[in-house]
């Protein structure tokens, strides 16, 4: 096993919030009075990590209450076996369950990218560390998860830890989903709007390039929805934490005023 990533305090975005994974994927916990969060799952190859991070933290797995993901893509599933199996309840959009239920393989099939990686890649032949990582990572060979709490709509998830309400993204995949935790002022993103895209090198408010995204029109249009949480909470700018790239603190309108002017990539 690898030695397991040191977190520093640039890891902890918010009191509370903690940022793992690594410099190509994230995912988050957060500690809740009633157990911990986790906001994606990760990589298989982050476990070691994460057991470090809940030792350190004075956590043990079995303190995950709930585990919604953002997405069925395997870079952001990875744990999701293991969690369940210690207990954890893994909730994802309806439309992506079947990628968790099949194995992360599944993904290529269920959720086709519009484009080809490759012309990006070919412009960029850097953009290919990327999915290598992920590979050696074990990005594929994460297990199946035979029973998932689903939902269809936006919406809080019941029984949850810090009442988080799903607000649903499709396009990055048919189930891509954010999840808005008000109270605290944060919204996880996922791979809906992300602030660095590995593939082409772009950071700063984006959307992910056509080569890893399934329906990029529709990813598109739901930058409205994502634009209008801000003006529903009433509580200021919302802290956004995507699945790639540092976190966003000037909220959900400034980023999406600036992934509009790169528009579909």
């Amino acid at each position: 096993m690898s030695r397991p990533a040191r977190l520093t305090p640039s890891r902890q975005p918010a009191p509370g919030v903690h940022r793992l994974g690594d410099a190509v994927v994230n995912f988050y916990a957060l500690e809740e009075p009633d157990g911990l969060v986790l906001v994606d799952a990760g990589l298989p190859g982050h476990l070691g990590q994460f057991d470090h991070w809940l030792a350190a933290s004075g956590h043990a797995r079995e303190d995950v209450r709930a585990v919604p993901l953002t997405h069925g893509h395997p870079d952001h599933t990875g744990l999701a076996h293991a969690l369940q199996r210690d207990g954890a309840e893994i909730w994802v959009h309806e439309a992506d369950a079947p990628i968790l239920r099949r194995g992360p393989r599944s993904a290529l099939r269920l959720a086709p990218s519009e484009r080809s990686p490759l012309p990006y890649l070919l412009r960029r032949p850097a953009g290919l560390g990327t999915p290598l990582h992920l590979a050696r990572r074990g990005a594929f060979t994460a297990r199946a998860v035979r029973e998932p709490r689903t939902f269809d709509a936006s919406g809080p998830l019941p029984g949850v830890p810090g009442a988080p309400r799903a607000v649903p993204l499709p396009g990055h995949t048919p189930g891509s989903t954010a999840y808005l935790f008000a109270e605290r002022g944060l919204l996880f993103t996922g791979d809906a709007l992300v602030t660095h895209d590995g593939l082409t090198g772009r950071r700063g408010p984006t959307l992910v390039c056509r080569g890893f995204t399934h329906d990029s029109e529709a990813a598109f249009a739901a930058l409205d929805r994502l634009e209008a949480l801000e003006a529903a909470t009433g509580a200021g700018p919302l802290l956004l934490l995507p699945g790639h790239g540092d976190p966003f603190p000037d909220g959900p309108c400034a980023a999406v005023a600036q992934a509009r002017r790169v528009g579909r990539p």
